[in-house]
């Protein structure tokens, strides 16, 4: 007689002992999964007979938890700090941060105490409520080391459960005592500081952007308008305003303010103002060769910078120059600049038709001889051809002409700074030819009435002024 095996898929079938001998294990251990082992029984099956009974498998388990849970806060509430709690307590420092939260975890899955789930095998339901008008994941969110964290509050809140002083708590944190003080000051209610209730409020200060304070001061709008209407920097707007108005708290804004102003209504970008508002610099400087390397220039012997006495130097005495061409479209047409070094006042000359050195040079000579003899110290330029006639102009002037070195645009800075913003009101590639004196004269009368920070907030045409006067 053959063997027939069962059918693929029938179940065993357990008899009534085998039922009554896990009921009794269970019992004695408290536990489903060793009360299998101990029988060898499969946990699934037993785990049904558990349920069809009406057993409440999980009300061990859960007791113990809730037991742990207590024994952790009562030691919260000590004011033991939280790894040494949960150390205590035997559960993982991340089951600590989550209780402490209010998180609770279920399989596969986090909820959060304003509805939050995080469900890790499905996707993140991001809705979040606004706890007093901030989203919980800013609360939870570290922007930055110099804030103080929500750990480092709740450990404040420990130290001074235990009667720690503001100075040792700040040692233990690596914090200023100024900070902790103010943090104790700022963020306690009725002299009780809470540790949670600490932290919404200072991220309720966080938001931004924050309504600005120019938007906010109409008088203070207008002033800074007119500023960059004339090509003024936020900082020349700034200390302009200390200047003008230095009592009114209300007429006070930061050079940052400003740009930040800008930034907001240009939605991501720099408006037209602040562009031209802007300065531009070498972030490095490279070896150049020097001159004496160099063949002869011009005719006449050029004298270099390093034989300008140090008293140009120094800026000490005003009526040397500096002084350079703006170049337009094509090299067709150019604007002579000069800038006296002391008052970094403008002068500018009209070049018609060309930029040949004679032309150049007859430009300069009318315009120099405007300045009183005392203004007429000397000219430092660049080794452009433009200059081949400069001993002429010498005679014609008595003053001397120093050169750079090639290369060496730095030597001669402040008529470098005065191209830069020159190029607010001609830009590259604009045909120079087309703007007559009145234009070159509105555009120096512009410029010299700017506040300038080399000069205390003083504007060019008011140091040129007092030295007149004094003279």
């Amino acid at each position: 007689m053959s063997f027939t095996p069962p059918p693929t898929g029938s179940r065993r079938r357990y008899s009534q002992a085998e039922k009554a001998a896990f009921f009794e294990a269970f019992e004695r251990l408290g536990n489903a999964r060793a009360a299998a082992r101990e029988l060898d029984l499969p946990f699934l099956t037993s785990y049904q007979w558990l349920v069809a009974a009406g057993v409440d498998v999980g009300a061990p388990r859960r007791q113990r938890h809730n037991r742990v849970r207590e024994h952790y806060f009562s030691l919260r509430a000590a004011g033991v700090y939280r790894s040494d709690a949960a150390k205590q307590a035997g559960v993982h420092i991340r089951t600590a941060q989550d209780w402490d939260r209010g998180i609770v975890k279920k399989i596969h899955s986090r909820i959060y105490p304003d509805g939050r789930v995080i469900d890790y095998n499905k996707s993140v339901n991001v809705q979040e409520r606004l706890v007093s008008g901030v989203r919980v994941s800013a609360l939870e969110q570290v922007l930055d080391p110099r804030f103080l964290s929500l750990a480092e509050r709740e450990k404040i809140r420990g130290l001074q459960s235990q009667g720690v002083s503001v100075r040792s708590m700040a040692t233990a944190l690596g914090r200023a005592a100024s900070s902790i003080s103010r943090e104790l000051k700022r963020n306690s209610v009725e002299g009780v500081y809470e540790p949670y209730a600490a932290h919404r409020v200072s991220v309720m200060r966080r938001p931004r952007p924050k309504t600005r304070k120019i938007l906010t001061q109409p008088a203070l709008q207008v002033f800074v308008q007119e500023g960059l209407d004339n090509q003024w920097s936020p900082e020349q707007i700034s200390n302009t305003l200390v200047k003008e108005f230095p009592g009114s708290q209300e007429m006070r804004v930061s050079p940052e303010t400003i740009y930040q102003t800008l930034y907001l209504q240009a939605r991501g970008g720099l408006k037209k103002e602040i562009q031209a508002a802007l300065r531009t610099g070498r972030t490095r400087r490279k070896p150049h060769n020097t001159g004496l390397e160099r063949q002869p220039r011009f005719v006449d012997p050029m004298v270099m910078i390093s034989e300008r006495p140090a008293e140009i130097e120094d800026r000490a005495v005003p009526g040397h120059w500096e002084g350079d061409l703006i170049v337009g479209t094509q090299n067709r047409s150019a604007i002579a600049t000069l800038v006296e070094r002391s008052t970094r006042f403008v002068m500018l000359a009209h070049l018609p038709g060309d930029h040949t050195a004679e032309t150049v040079r007859d430009a300069l000579i009318k315009t120099m001889r405007t300045l009183p003899e005392h203004l007429r110290g000397s000219l430092t330029w660049d080794q452009g051809v433009e200059m081949a006639r400069h001993k002429e102009f010498s005679i014609a002037t008595d003053m001397p002409v120093y050169f750079c070195d090639p290369a060496s645009p730095w030597q001669r800075g402040s008529n470098e700074n005065t191209n830069g913003l020159l190029r607010q009101y001609f830009p590259k590639g604009t045909d120079l030819s087309v703007f007559g004196p009145e234009d070159l004269e509105r555009v120096a009368l512009q410029l010299n009435g700017r506040p300038r920070k080399t000069l205390g907030w003083k504007n060019p045409a008011e140091c040129l002024r007092d030295l007149l006067v004094s003279n």
